[in-house]
């Protein structure tokens, strides 16, 4: 049998510097691994018994990362929680062993350094990271449901204070080698060309002593600061959480306790507390969206291979085509044309790119030539000139079929034969857009959510005719925008706004049944969601709404219709937000509820039903419709209905998708709730048939 290749390398240099290499072989990215344990181990031995040593730099064989963190594979294998404490135990062991070598040791940091990445360097003397856009450090265990289990929670408050440490961890941010200098958490950000030589340099002085800086001491270095520190952190997080993500109050409590009680004892309660955070159904379904999406990054979305994109042109200057046209310049790094019927409209979206890339630069994330260079990669103008040289078109003008039509035929008349017409409609099936084209293979829905910048989704909507090369490209091109996509059947509303649409029916039906505005939005944040539905009708505005629902009624039937409010509020300029009125007033500094909209929809509120009766009677609704997505083919699998849920609407993360958490519940569950909910409230409720039949065989969505 083979002896298996080490991930770590020793080599000695004349000037008594030990290097030590760590690159994980056949792998991008070196990730730690359980079984590293016993080549650590033997590493480490063999510098303890070098008594001419001055120092070692630590650095990675791999051309652009550090180490990404640990391989979090290994935590499925745990079936208690002292085994996966043992785990987090081993990791503390060897890097408390390397911490207490004799000579310094420096972490040479190019590239991603994360997670047990950032530990392993943390327990290093010093560290040193390269300047380039590349790297970046952090802590993002939270965001796995779990905490920094390899001294993480207890080195880096001591390094940087209580106050950096906590909004460190408990967020999950990944810092720039700037911040991270100015932090304190690496003692330089240097060019990756002299990153060896200044790790180096820097392991052949003595080992530095910390002190932490006055203000430091002040906020967090005293039991009074600490306290201060402590109280306001875990009001912040309790209003951000809500409770309902258990990570962040171990987090809170595992560094507390380690200040309080000494390195020693907070290394255990760390190991353990990250023991029996694996064990929880937050960090399992946390963990299953960071597979799904690993998994995601790999597909294609056909069989085919995409094409070549060189140029891309945007039509319509809105909020959307100025969102789309700034992921495709900054982002994928394409060059895009805009056409508008009116300069006003290209200046609009010049200067939403502007703005955006601007505070990138104020936090000089970009410099002001970088800037310049991304705006120059952007132009526009009323007519179709250079559009000859555009590969794909993604179209974002008002949701009307005749326009878009006209769309279809004038891109047909001014590009070459194999542009692709991707249209970025939010309800308007794509074989109907496809009607008006000469060379419907090309056509293709590409529905992006706003704002385009930020939300982390798009959806592909193929029609029957649309080639398999199409489909591949936009696939391709949305990834390269820093987008999710999932592919999806080209029925009314896809696949998030079809399973929105009953969730906000429901929710404006409760608000008629008289319950306060404020009870019905609280409850759904309660429940996980990012904002609750009468906010989210004024964020997108009560004439989409409006328009929306009626296409969804006569496609897919008299389940989507909702009780009869749009008329009323538009007929009183209430769009939401973008008209400063709605729902809520939009011109005092806090927010607060409109009361004037009870008087005209005529209801006097009160509070009659608890929050979590709303939350579950909400989202029931957007449950059974995605059972009946997937059933009819409308998304592939439960894996993508899941990140579609999550990523496009906000799905409770912690829950896992609808389709994990209906499993959750059991689905036999599931249909009673629905079954009893369609008593109370109508035969809206009743389950679809694929709930019915997993109910009675047994079935689930993912079989363990």
């Amino acid at each position: 049998m083979t002896e298996q290749q080490s991930a770590f390398t020793l080599s000695y240099a004349d000037n008594g510097i030990a290097w030590l290499k760590i690159d994980v072989p056949n792998e991008k990215m070196n990730t730690l691994q359980a079984q590293f344990g016993e080549q650590v181990s033997k590493v480490l031995e063999e510098l303890k018994s070098k008594k001419d040593l001055k120092g070692m730099v630590v650095y990675s064989g791999k051309p652009d990362n550090f180490v990404a963190g640990a391989d979090i594979r290994m935590l499925a294998a745990c079936t208690t929680a002292e085994e996966a404490a043992s785990l987090a135990a081993q990791g503390q062991k060897l890097f408390g062993e390397l911490e207490s070598l004799p000579f310094h040791t420096v972490a040479a940091i190019h590239g991603p350094c994360l997670g047990g990445g950032l530990e392993l360097a943390l327990a290093c003397h010093s560290r040193v990271c390269s300047d380039d856009d590349k790297t970046r450090l952090g802590l993002p265990e939270v965001q796995l449901g779990l905490l920094p289990g390899s001294g993480g929670t207890q080195r880096l408050p001591r390094l940087i204070g209580v106050a950096g440490a906590l909004d460190m961890i408990l967020t999950g941010k990944q810092l720039r080698a700037k911040k991270a200098k100015k932090l304190g958490v690496v003692d330089e950000a240097v060019p990756q060309s002299i990153l060896l030589d200044i790790a180096e340099k820097q392991a052949l002085k003595p080992k530095p002593k910390r002190h932490l800086s006055l203000q430091d001491r002040a906020m967090g270095g005293n039991a009074l600061g600490r306290s201060l520190v402590f109280e306001q952190a875990t009001k912040k997080t309790h209003d951000k959480t809500r409770g309902n993500y258990p990570a962040a109050d171990a987090i809170l409590d595992v560094i507390k306790y380690g200040l309080q009680n000494g390195m020693t004892k907070g290394l255990v309660r760390e190991a353990k507390l990250f023991g029996e955070l694996v064990m929880t159904s937050e960090s399992a379904a946390l963990r299953s969206i960071f597979f799904a999406t690993t998994a995601m990054k790999k597909e294609s979305g056909s069989e085919a291979k995409p094409r070549s994109i060189g140029h891309v042109g945007v039509l319509g200057g809105g909020l959307m085509g100025g969102g789309i046209s700034h992921v495709t310049a900054s982002k994928a790094g394409y060059p895009v044309r805009i056409k508008d019927i009116s300069n006003d409209g290209i200046l609009n979206a010049l200067s939403y790119n502007y703005k955006l890339l601007d505070k990138k630069r104020k936090r000089r994330i970009i410099s002001k030539a970088e800037l310049q260079k991304q705006m120059q990669s952007i132009a526009g103008g009323i007519d179709y000139t250079a559009f000859d040289r555009m590969d794909v078109i993604i179209e974002a003008v008002f949701e009307d079929l005749g326009l878009k039509h006209q769309m279809v035929k004038e891109i047909e008349a001014n590009t070459k034969t194999e542009t692709i017409f991707a249209t970025n409609t939010s309800s308007l099936p794509i074989h109907q857009i496809a009607e008006a084209a000469e060379r419907p293979e090309n056509v293709v829905g590409l529905h992006y959510f706003s704002p385009v910048e930020k939300m982390p989704l798009v959806e592909v909507i193929p029609h029957d005719g649309t080639s398999e090369e199409t489909v591949a490209t936009v696939v391709a091109l949305a990834k390269k925008q820093g987008k999710t996509p999932i592919v999806v059947g080209d029925k009314a509303g896809f696949y998030v706004n079809r399973i929105l649409a009953p969730y906000m029916n429901e929710a404006a039906q409760v608000l008629l049944a008289g319950e306060p505005i404020e009870h019905l939005d609280t409850a759904l944040l309660d429940f996980g969601f990012p904002v609750g539905p009468i906010t989210l009708l004024d964020e997108v505005g009560v004439d989409i709404g409006a328009k929306i629902m009626p296409v969804l009624v006569g496609e897919l039937g008299d389940r989507f219709q909702g009780p009869d409010v749009f008329d009323k509020l538009l007929s009183d300029g209430r769009k939401g937000r973008k008209t400063g009125k709605g729902f809520y007033l939009y011109d005092s500094k806090k927010k607060a509820v409109d009361k004037s909209v009870y008087k005209l929809l005529g209801l006097n509120p009160e509070k009659k039903t608890d929050a979590e009766a709303i939350a579950m009677r909400c989202t029931l609704m957007m449950l059974n419709e995605a059972a009946r997505c997937l059933d009819e083919g409308v998304v592939r699998s439960a894996r993508d209905g899941d990140i579609g849920a999550i990523f496009g609407i906000g799905f409770p993360p912690f829950l896992g998708g609808p389709f994990r958490y209906m499993d959750q519940l059991g689905i036999k569950q599931v249909v009673e709730l629905l079954t009893d909910h369609a008593d109370k409230y109508g035969e809206r409720f009743k389950p679809c048939q694929a709930l019915v039949d997993m109910a009675d065989t047994g079935q689930c969505y993912y079989p363990a």
